[in-house]
């Protein structure tokens, strides 16, 4: 029996012989298919973690997504049914709002401090106008006022455009009640609180009126 040959050094040995191969080959064989797709996914453990997730997911979704409505903002309320009111929206108190609509209409003329720039404008501090008769307030912001008027002994003589519904300034009953409430309480003037209702009953009754002077604001309770 002829012995085997010693591998050639100059040639790239396979990484397996011929009979590592036909052994493999023969295990291979030797093994049954599997049929029955006897095999694992996942282990049980992570199947169960995913299908809990989905299903609190699913859950939470239902409870706390207001049924996808934009008009809910609180996650346990539930969209209106078809024909009731929408729920109101919440109010906003007067005090920020005037704040806000003084600081953009008013203290240009009038000043942040409320004292005015002599001698056109009159201070807004400590005014008897100001703290006195709302009617007269009211009038003054929906139609303006014109020419001299005295403050606190001191004379003023210029305009005040007017800041109203239809003005330049377009101001609603709503921002007008807001702006004197503001003033009104603000400044060491303590007076009361003006509302919207107020403002919408003189607007009725003055209509288009044109700019007020001071001795016709006089006669006004």
């Amino acid at each position: 029996m002829s012995t085997p040959s010693q591998p050639d050094p100059r040639v790239d040995q396979p990484a397996m012989t011929d009979e590592t191969l036909l052994s493999v080959h023969e295990k291979m064989l030797g093994q049954q298919p599997d049929e029955k797709a006897r095999y694992r996914l996942l282990p049980l453990n992570l199947l169960f973690l995913f299908s809990g997730l989905i299903f609190f997911g699913g859950t939470y979704l239902g409870r706390y997504a207001g049924h996808f409505s934009p008009k809910i903002f609180n996650e346990n309320a539930h969209p209106p049914k078809a024909g009731e009111a929408a729920a109101a929206a919440p109010a906003v108190d007067p005090l920020v709002l005037g704040k806000s609509v003084y600081a953009t209409v008013c203290a240009t003329c009038h000043q942040p401090t409320g004292l005015g720039l002599p001698p056109a404008f009159p201070p807004l501090a400590g005014s008897e106008w100001v703290a006195g008769s709302e009617d007269r307030m009211i009038r003054i912001v929906l139609h303006g006022l014109l020419g001299p008027v005295k403050v606190k002994g001191v004379e003023f003589n210029g305009a005040m455009p007017p800041a109203g519904p239809g003005s330049g300034f377009n101001l609603s009953a709503e921002k007008v009640a807001a702006v004197l409430t503001y003033v009104r309480h603000e400044y060491g003037n303590g007076a009361s609180a003006v509302t919207a209702a107020k403002v919408a009953e003189v607007r009725s009754a003055t209509g288009n009126h044109a700019p007020w002077t001071a001795a016709e604001l006089e006669k006004v309770p």
